[in-house]
């Protein structure tokens, strides 16, 4: 996203169908991680933002946007998660033809239910469906101010959006597209998401605030829970008992008790931690840390650090699948300006 700082279009002209990527696979570079493996790290595209994971095609989705307003270069692009290689890419459909702005994409998490792509149009304050299958754009869904981070809760055939502009959490039903339940926090500044899908229940990071706002399925008032120093990004446990917040301003990864409504742990892994993700199959915990171009995998059982792993400067998201984790950075180090996609396993 951006510094923090129903219309649907289903028109033939509306829709940009993926384009078979013509690059040949990239040349991966090994990194060097304190204590641990070496990582494998790959150029995939100039302005990455974030990354989603699809059991379901087994692709990892990224989502790019290079500059501000208007932004004219945007993209999902299909990325191969053993070789690291661009399979597709996809434009988002103009909104300007006047600049070529487009609906530029920046947030992104996948329904494989459904088989799409939801993205977050943080400069246009919406949110987005593509198809998984061919690429087509299916959807722009309006009034998510600031739209910052998306999470899918597939159980409950819902979407949620991060409203950070005026502290609102937002769901939509991902066959309909029409928006469900809408919840406000007064001066609240929601960014990170997680949902926990058997309950229902949504968490966001409140960066304005240093807290987590919980949503209940059932409910539209909010419990504020307290959490470490500028949440940025939030995680859950797989049994959905304890919530992990990236701590930006601190440096910490917050282990946080849901029970009980409290931090029961908080682990320094670096500098400027962004973002957050957890692994099902041994616990562990990665944070990528922005101003250390680090990822940090955390035990949150001990509240200790298992490992240090380098990555391309200014890394900016998490993604974790069958163990292995992968980290999208803005470093601008590849052969033409790309930034890099670093993979490594967590454990």
């Amino acid at each position: 996203m951006p510094r923090i700082t129903p219309r649907i279009r289903r028109s033939a002209a509306a829709v940009v169908a993926l384009v078979a990527g013509a690059t040949t696979a990239p040349a991966a570079v090994a990194t060097a991680g304190t204590g641990a493996p070496a990582a494998v790290s790959a150029p995939v595209t100039k302005g990455l933002y974030q990354s989603a994971y699809s059991e379901r095609n087994h692709v990892l989705w990224t989502a790019s946007a290079v500059g501000r307003p208007p932004v004219t270069t945007s993209a999902l692009s299909k990325v191969d998660p053993k070789t690291l290689k661009v399979l597709a890419t996809c434009t988002p459909p103009v909104t300007d033809a006047a600049t070529g702005a487009l609906e530029a994409v920046y947030g992104i998490a996948v329904d494989d239910e459904h088989n799409t792509v939801w993205v977050t149009n943080t400069r246009n304050n919406s949110v987005a469906v593509y198809s998984q299958r061919d690429g087509a754009h299916l959807a722009t869904l309006p009034n998510v101010a600031h739209a910052r981070e998306i999470v899918v809760d597939e159980k409950h055939d819902t979407v949620w959006a991060s409203g950070f502009g005026d502290g609102s959490l937002v769901a939509f039903d991902s066959r309909t597209y029409a928006e469900k339940k809408r919840v406000t926090v007064e001066g609240a500044g929601p960014t990170g998401l997680a949902v926990n899908e058997r309950t229902g229940t949504v968490y966001a990071a409140d960066l304005t605030n240093d807290q987590l706002i919980e949503v209940a399925r059932k409910s539209a008032t909010p419990r504020l829970i307290p959490t470490g120093d500028g949440p940025l990004s939030v995680a859950l446990s797989k049994n959905g008992r304890t919530a992990y917040t990236a701590d930006n301003t601190a440096g910490t990864v917050s282990v946080v008790d849901l029970d009980k409504g409290l931090v029961s742990k908080s682990v320094p892994t670096g500098a400027g931690p962004l973002s957050v993700a957890a692994d099902d199959r041994s616990g562990a915990v990665v944070a990528v840390n922005r101003t250390d171009a680090t990822a940090t995998v955390v035990d949150p059982r001990k509240g200790t650090v298992v490992k240090t792993v380098t990555t391309g400067a200014n890394p900016n998201h998490v993604e974790i699948a069958h163990g292995t984790a992968y980290v999208v950075d803005k470093s601008g180090t590849g052969p033409t300006g790309e930034d890099l996609l670093t993979r490594f396993r967590v454990r």
